[in-house]
This record gives C-alpha cells, sequence and structure tokens, in this order.
C-alpha cells in the first residue's frame, strides 16, 4: 500500500488485534450513532459507513444488529469520545482515543498503562501537534495519473499519494475521505481495501534497547485491554521495537 500505508499500519497502526477487541470497538461506535441518529443505515449515512468499516473488519452481523437494536430499546448508556496523549519509551509519543461512559474509569486505566510502563500522561497538545489527522485510502491501483485525474475531477484536497508493490495510499483531508473513496469505486469499479480517518506523525523515532521495547510492548498491551480505549496511535518503527 505504499509507504504511508505501511506507516499507518505498522509505526502507529492501531494496537487492537483480538477481535472480542474489533467487536467492541465498533459496537459502540454503531450504537452511539444509531442511538443519535436514525437507527437504521439506509436513512442514516453516519451509521452506513460505521457498518462498512466493521464489514471489512469482519465484524460478524450479529454483533452490527445487536448494537442497532439496543440503541431502539431503552437502554442508557451515553458514550462521548475522549482522547489523551502520552509519552512512552525513548520519547516516543501516544495518542490514545477512548469511547466511555465513565471519564473516572477511562482516564485512570489509561494513565495506569502509562504508569506501568515508565511513561506519563501528558495535558492535552502536548502530543498531538506531532501528527497530522488524515483521511487514508489504500487500493490495488498503479496508475497514478488516473487516479490523480478522478480525484482532480472530483474536487479532492489530495495530501499526498504514493505507490508500491502494486497498491497505492492516497492522504486526504479527513472530510474528503467518503468523497475520495465514492470517486474512486465509481470510476475504477474496485473496492477500496483501506479507509479511514487516522493520525500520521510527522517524525518516527526508534527503539534500540531491549528495555525500551518491552516497555513499549507493555504499554500498548496495557492500552489494548483498556475497556474504554478505542484506538492507540504511535509514533514507534514498529519494526524496531
Amino acid at each position: 500500500m505504499g509507504r504511508a500505508f505501511e506507516v499507518r499500519k505498522a509505526s502507529m497502526a492501531k494496537t487492537s488485534a483480538a477481535k472480542a477487541k474489533v467487536y467492541s470497538k465498533f459496537g459502540k461506535e454503531i450504537y452511539m450513532e444509531a442511538k443519535n441518529g436514525v437507527p437504521d443505515p439506509e436513512m442514516n449515512l453516519s451509521l452506513k459507513r460505521i457498518i462498512d468499516r466493521a464489514r471489512q473488519q469482519q465484524v460478524p452481523a450479529d454483533v452490527i444488529n445487536r448494537a442497532i437494536d439496543k440503541a431502539k430499546g431503552n437502554d442508557e448508556a451515553d458514550y462521548h469520545s475522549v482522547r489523551y496523549e502520552g509519552f512512552g519509551p525513548n520519547g516516543s509519543t501516544f495518542i490514545v482515543e477512548c469511547l466511555t461512559d465513565n471519564d473516572n474509569r477511562s482516564v485512570s486505566e489509561v494513565r495506569n498503562a502509562f504508569t506501568k510502563s515508565k511513561g506519563k500522561m501528558g495535558v492535552s497538545g502536548s502530543v498531538i501537534h506531532g501528527y497530522d489527522h488524515v483521511g487514508l485510502i489504500g487500493i490495488s491501483e498503479t496508475d497514478e495519473e488516473k487516479v490523480l485525474d478522478i480525484l482532480f475531477e472530483a474536487e479532492v484536497d489530495l495530501k499526498d499519494l504514493e505507490v508500491e508493490d502494486g497498491s497505492m495510499s492516497i492522504i486526504v483531508e479527513p472530510t474528503d475521505l467518503y468523497k475520495t473513496k465514492d470517486a474512486l469505486e465509481a470510476a475504477l469499479s474496485i473496492e477500496c481495501e483501506v479507509v479511514e480517518i487516522t493520525y500520521l506523525p510527522h517524525e518516527e523515532v526508534s527503539l534500540d534497547s531491549d528495555d525500551d521495547k518491552m516497555l513499549f510492548e507493555r504499554l500498548t498491551n496495557m492500552l489494548d485491554e483498556c475497556e474504554d480505549v478505542q484506538d492507540v496511535y504511535h509514533n514507534v518503527k514498529t519494526s524496531d521495537a
């Protein structure tokens, strides 16, 4: 998918790996979007897009349907987004996004993960300035000129485009993510393999010592286990971690 995709997938990839974590993540997102809007993906575009992303991650239909049914009922759960920033081994930086109904629980769990990994929580804005918030598209295509023509015609705010190993990674403004997806799929008769809003670090750091690598693994594993954590981004070169 090119350097940008590999950076997204490896160096600051979301650390969620277990299926249960992925199911929980999308279950919450689907529930909240269905609860706050119309619980029908054919009438709620935002809900439809979350469901499409969930299906890309192979979230079962019954998990999706349960979340929608829960939103239709009298459930009183009220999740909201919270973002934490922090520092890990060798000056590495982390952005931790949560969806929670209990701020005290989420901040306590995230802080505990940093503390037990010899890292520290930062104040709001201490880390995020070192990242670009972007939309990322990954497709199986190598004709840059053709894609550039499509994006120009669709009036997409293109930030970067790279081709590597028979695939292309396209970085756009977050607000143009789905406009880009729709334009490419319509013009090329393909399905985009990666469609997401993410954070790309301006600079990466390497972990050379075994202690740093151990602390990095401990931190990412502990964040993965936090109930409220949805996504984790970092600037560590994972191949060196």
